[in-house]
């Protein structure tokens, strides 16, 4: 006779079962409802950018119109100079991640490999700046740019944001989960300190150093209030706020798909590099320890 294997309790346990299934049906629901609800704003915008301007926006005809244009992108173009803010934007961008990246690394290595007097006691210092809002440092920070003579700089919209206490954390804790033993092992093949940064600490650390990179490029292009305050010709402004004095220009008035071919300009390029590069934006996190 055949016997009848029953199932182990394990295998039981194993297997998915209706009530859980369906709570990740209705999960994976609402997490579409969600993530409609976010792109239909940015889908909106995208179409009403090819809407023709001659064309009233209306109940009826809300989206890409009877015949979509480029015109609006070409407009945009000749009434403000957003091929100047794409530079600052990317010179701003890049000049502060540049910076950083060399700044929390060499702070992050000495936190975590080096003892000093006072070590933890700056170290909460640092920490502390994290629980400052940067508004709150508008006042200052201005003083002191107009002290060094920066203002409408773009060395002025920079210097504030080339330390960073995310990134000095970040770069110690990943720094920490180095072996001591590379270490010593380093030293004894005779290379210094800046040769066991470089070939023993960074390589390890590389998903954490790309993970603070794309926050850092995040922010740095969406950022506004402080390049507002620094800046006041369109040889230093950035695309936020080029986009903002668009935006007030007389001759642009309620041109709705005007506004949002302007918009589309300064927010693509993120959106796309997201769209390209998401996994590996995912994995760098995930690699990292970030939350």
């Amino acid at each position: 006779m055949n016997e009848i294997i029953k199932p182990g309790r394990s295998q039981l346990l194993s297997e998915p079962t209706r009530p859980s299934r369906f709570m990740d049906t209705l999960g994976l629901l609402l997490l579409g409802v969600i993530a409609i609800g976010w792109a239909i704003p940015i889908i909106w915008t995208f179409a009403v950018s090819f809407h023709p301007p001659e064309e009233p926006l209306s109940a009826s005809n809300l989206w890409f119109g009877t015949h979509p244009t480029l015109v609006n992108y070409e407009n945009a173009f000749k009434i403000a100079p957003f091929v100047q803010y794409y530079i600052n934007t990317i010179i701003i961008v890049f000049g502060i991640l540049v910076v950083q990246l060399i700044t929390i690394s060499l702070a992050g290595y000495a936190f975590a490999r080096f003892q000093f007097p006072g070590q933890n006691l700056l170290f909460f210092l640092i920490l502390l700046q994290l629980m400052v809002p940067s508004s709150a440092l508008i006042v200052p920070n201005y003083s002191t740019i107009r002290q060094l003579r920066l203002f409408d700089t773009l060395v002025a919209v920079m210097l504030p944001f080339f330390a960073s206490a995310f990134g000095m954390f970040l770069m110690r804790q990943t720094f920490k989960t180095v072996p001591r033993d590379l270490d010593d092992a380093s030293k004894m093949d005779g290379a210094n300190w800046l040769q066991t940064l470089w070939h023993v600490y960074i390589p390890p650390a590389r998903p954490a150093m790309i993970a603070f990179a794309l926050s850092s490029i995040s922010f740095h292009w969406n950022d506004f209030l402080w390049p507002l305050v620094v800046t006041n010709s369109a040889s230093s402004r950035p695309l936020t706020v080029g986009l903002a004095v668009f935006t007030q220009l007389g001759e642009i008035g309620a041109q709705w798909s005007l506004v949002t071919a302007g918009t589309i300009i300064v927010v693509g390029p993120l959106l796309v590099l997201f769209l390209i590069f998401q996994r590996q934006f995912i994995e760098s996190f995930l690699h990292s320890g970030l939350k």
